[in-house]
């Protein structure tokens, strides 16, 4: 009696999970860019592919002609909540308040900018400097708004300076008050390297509250420059990042939100790949 009730309770805390943890045991988020050749075709037409795929969380805003309340609403009525939207560098630098107007509108509480101004491939002190002083300021009015204002790193940064990098230095010269960040695991790869994601996580912890979940083909050696062709962009799990480590460090530093990013030119094909990838670790 007592080994059968011993086997019982094995097979018990097998089913119920213990015996396996998850490594992604967060909501299902995308990135509204993965569906940029889609939304000028029709928005609720594309939010009914986003729906059907199993996405209940997006990261973008209305689409050209929309309000932020129509665009909202129709989230909405497929179970799909915005909980980060995207500003410009010029949009934080002019009217912060603004931003922070439609960043409500829509329901988000944290806003992504994912581009600083430079001449060509040239990204510089200068630049960076400029940077640090409009995301201070421009945060401080998010933050009073109750909103967290993210900086979305793209690869450039990753350019030495002093002891480290121009990367380093935003982080270590913005006000954690008023400035986190969200790292684009393809662009932090192509800009710092393989090992960079897991050492940036581990170096600055809970100053990252947001994820695109992207991955860098296996082969491509990263240039700091910021682009590279969209078939290099490839399906989670086939590509350079150790998704394991990163998911590990990113729930020890607290990020909530993951947003899947396909920029290749085969979304419909990749994204439910990537999906299953996830739900497989």
């Amino acid at each position: 009696m007592k080994k059968i009730s011993f086997v019982l309770l094995l097979s018990l805390v097998s089913l119920s999970g213990f015996s396996q943890k998850k490594l992604y045991t967060y909501p299902l988020g995308v990135q509204a860019y993965t569906f940029r050749n889609h939304f000028p075709k029709g928005v609720e037409q594309t939010l009914d592919i986003i729906q059907k795929m199993g996405f209940t969380e997006l990261e973008g805003g209305p689409q050209k002609g929309q309000t932020a309340a129509e665009f909202k609403k129709m989230c909405n009525d497929r179970g799909i909540s915005i909980p980060s939207t995207g500003c410009s560098f010029e949009e934080l630098q002019k009217d912060p308040q603004a931003v922070a107007d439609k960043a409500k509108a829509l329901g988000a509480k944290y806003v992504m900018c994912a581009w600083i101004p430079h001449k060509g491939n040239d990204f510089t002190l200068e630049d960076t400097k400029k940077a640090v002083e409009v995301f201070n300021a421009g945060g401080k009015v998010l933050a009073e708004n109750g909103i967290t204002f993210c900086y979305h790193d793209h690869g450039y940064e990753f350019r030495p300076h002093d002891k480290g990098t121009y990367m380093d230095y935003i982080i270590q010269n913005t006000d954690p008050k008023y400035v986190s960040f969200e790292m684009d695991v393809l662009w932090t790869i192509h800009g710092g390297g393989v090992a960079s994601p897991q050492e940036l996580l581990k170096r600055y912890g809970n100053r990252w509250k947001l994820m695109h979940v992207k991955d860098l083909r296996k082969g491509v050696v990263g240039d700091k420059s910021g682009h590279e062709p969209a078939e290099n962009d490839v399906v989670l799990g086939t590509g350079q990042a150790d998704w394991k480590k990163i998911f590990k460090l990113s729930k020890k530093a607290g990020i909530q939100h993951y947003f899947i990013e396909d920029e290749s030119n085969k979304e419909l094909e990749n994204v439910p790949k990537s999906i299953e990838y996830l739900k497989s670790l």
